[in-house]
């Protein structure tokens, strides 16, 4: 009743403020104005509060709200500052959002203003959206992540929502097509994202399946909704009912159709996971690699573990996780399967009790739960997720980069650890690592950096997170004050073995500046680029510290990402391929450095730039420092030069640069 209360102050507060602005005098109306929009801005960030002040906003307008401001002709206003101004922060991002309701409200005829026509209108909205998509989606970009406050990333999601709710979408195919196919090469482990493009799609557009871009829009919503010609016009049950009436011809198609579906963007359907309990159920297993689409190599796994594989499938899989099949696929592609402690690790996760804590994280992060899965079922299936898509882990809409990114590493190169780990957070709701011979827990240590947890993650990470982010805060407080990154201690303790001891870092902490950039770079060429260093290639996953740069190149603050490899492009052109736990697809990072995340040689997950240019936004990596002296003189001074140029104009901006040279 509070909550009702409050809101309903609220309504009669804005009442009398609106009240007091129109009657206002020249003088006393920009104060007026002033503690209106301040009430208008608590209104905003819920649907209903939007909703009043739209009922409200031919008042507001004719009361002159916009009169005197850059908003006050609708007619001149451009799509593309919308994203900035609603970054800006209250008040310009409420009057934005008054703007935004006006013109809706033009759009849906509900408004009239000389200079713009209700199509104008539509138009207008229609490309905000497509600008804003991180705003409907609920998604918000690293560097929006970095600018916005809780509140006003709520108030702009709920617009976004009540806009798209109210708006035909049919001229924003093009852009939701990039969107879609941006997400989805990725493969994250968490898909609801493309989820709700798709949904809202179908729910929305009327689609043509001979325009060409209403037919790639069409694949989307087949691989979710109607994977195979069985499946169409009914719902996963009826579909169950359907699978009994087939031949064994006809089970094999319908199994290669099936894995086609899923292949083809990563999405499972719940027709899946009916069909493939169906096959093993019923004695099909020879069917279960076509279901599955699994290669030779992937065959040759399931031949040999097919019993303890259709047990897991059987206790874990239901048409409301089935995403973690396409994972549960992967992981008999790479051959995790093979190693006995994996399997141990498995069989022991099964016979979890998970602790109340961790059970509600987990239930909280399913969004809707269903009444006939278990907090245990949803687990295993973002195992097998996690653990088949080791590239696609991300942090959601948290600061916690460096967790994601362990979860991420630990899956590629010590999945047994990594399972030990999840039973063990999940059981007692903590975690135990060892820091230069001292124990930390998280139950017994300070708060992270995460104060409130966002759950729009899988399961895996939900259940560790919390912890890792805990754990690693309190490794960074104990080696902080030691006048150089603590990075150089923490990675090595959080991650495991395979870190190397040497660190190089760009900013001296003791000089509070950029020491020996040249040098800087040598070693990271020295490292990892194979003209320079005789053609070593990575071999584990290097835990790298990057400065985040805006569209213009300006200094934004810091990420963690992991540099996977160094190779050739299909251009000739040596790139870095990472891990970004952000799961961004469209980035700008100022100076024409736009990360890609297909068309340049990735492989599902990573992100990709030219080496030159990944290496002018870095500030910290780890390297082998018994080798990097011999090769450092490797590197050329003309690429050293063309690096420097690029970090001094942009986040080089932020702080003093010394010449002083330093021993590597």
């Amino acid at each position: 009743m509070h909550n009702q209360v409050l809101t309903d102050n609220t309504y009669q507060k804005f009442e009398e403020h609106f009240k007091e602005f129109n009657l206002a005098t020249v003088l006393t109306r920009p104060e007026k104005a002033r503690t209106m929009m301040g009430q208008i801005d608590l209104l905003i960030d819920t649907t209903e509060g939007l909703d009043f002040i739209y009922q409200n906003i031919e008042n507001l307008s004719n009361a002159g709200i916009f009169e005197g401001s850059p908003w006050a002709d609708p007619s001149k206003l451009v799509a593309g500052l919308v994203n900035g101004t609603l970054k800006s922060g209250h008040p310009n991002s409420t009057i934005e959002i008054l703007s935004e309701l006006r013109l809706l409200a033009i759009a849906k005829g509900d408004l009239e203003m000389k200079g713009i026509t209700p199509s104008d209108a539509e138009n207008f909205i229609q490309e905000v959206i497509v600008a804003n998509l991180e705003f409907v989606f609920n998604e918000p970009l690293e560097e929006t992540r970095l600018v916005m406050s809780e509140h006003e990333l709520k108030k702009v999601h709920t617009l976004f929502k009540f806009i798209a709710e109210k708006t035909k979408l049919d001229n924003v195919k093009e852009k939701l097509v990039e969107e879609l196919t941006l997400i989805c090469e990725q493969r994250p482990v968490v898909t609801e994202k493309q989820r709700k493009i798709i949904a809202l799609v179908k729910e929305k557009i009327d689609l043509n399946p001979k325009n060409d871009l209403d037919a790639r829009l069409l694949r989307f919503q087949r691989c979710i909704y109607r994977p195979t010609i069985h499946t169409v016009n009914k719902d996963y049950q009826e579909y169950g009912a359907t699978l009994t009436e087939l031949s064994e011809d006809k089970l094999r198609e319908e199994a290669m159709d099936m894995s086609k579906a899923m292949l083809s963007f990563g999405l499972v359907s719940q027709y899946h996971s009916v069909l493939l309990i169906f096959l093993i159920e019923n004695g099909h297993n020879e069917l279960i690699p076509e279901c599955l689409g699994l290669t030779d190599a992937g065959k040759a796994r399931w031949n040999e573990f097919s019993e303890f594989i259709s047990n897991l499938i059987l206790k874990t899989i239901h048409p409301f996780n089935a995403q973690c099949i396409y994972g549960l696929a992967k992981m008999l592609e790479s051959g995790i399967f093979s190693r006995e402690a994996v399997r141990s690790g498995l069989a022991n996760m099964l016979t979890l009790e998970i602790h109340p804590e961790v059970e509600a994280r987990i239930l909280k992060s399913t969004k809707t739960p269903h009444e006939n899965l278990t907090a245990l079922q949803y687990l295993m299936g973002a195992l097998f997720r996690v653990l088949g898509q080791p590239l696609g882990v991300g942090q959601g809409n948290n600061p916690t980069c460096q967790s994601a990114r362990g979860i991420s590493m630990w899956s590629q190169h010590a999945p047994a650890k990594l399972i030990d780990m999840v039973q063990t957070a999940a059981t007692y709701n903590d975690l135990s690592f060892r820091f230069e011979a001292q124990e930390i827990k998280s139950s017994q240590v300070g708060l992270g950096l995460v104060q409130k947890l966002d759950h729009n993650l899988d399961a895996v990470s939900v259940t560790l997170v919390p912890m890792l982010d805990k754990v690693y805060n309190e490794m960074m407080v104990k080696a902080a004050g030691r006048g150089e990154d603590p990075h150089k201690w923490v990675n090595p303790a959080l991650y495991g073995q395979w870190i190397q001891i040497g660190f190089a870092s760009a900013y001296d902490y003791l000089y509070n500046a950029i020491i020996d950039y040249d040098g800087f770079v040598r070693v990271f060429y020295a490292m990892c680029h194979p003209a320079y260093n005789g053609g070593h290639r990575l071999i584990y996953p290097n835990p790298v510290g990057i400065f985040i740069t805006s569209a213009k190149g300006d200094m934004l603050g810091f990420h963690a990402v992991s540099l996977l490899r160094v190779d050739l492009d299909y251009k000739g052109v040596y790139r870095a391929y990472f891990l970004n736990p952000n799961n961004e697809g469209r980035q700008d990072w100022g100076q024409k450095i736009k990360p890609s995340v297909h068309g340049n040689g990735e492989i599902y997950g990573e992100s990709s730039l030219p080496l030159h240019e990944f290496a002018a936004r870095i500030y910290a990596f780890h390297y082998n420092n018994l080798e990097a002296a011999d090769k450092m003189e490797n590197v050329p001074e003309i690429e050293i030069q063309k690096i420097r140029t690029l970090a001094k104009e942009s986040w080089g901006r932020a702080y003093t640069w010394l010449e002083t040279k330093k021993i590597w």
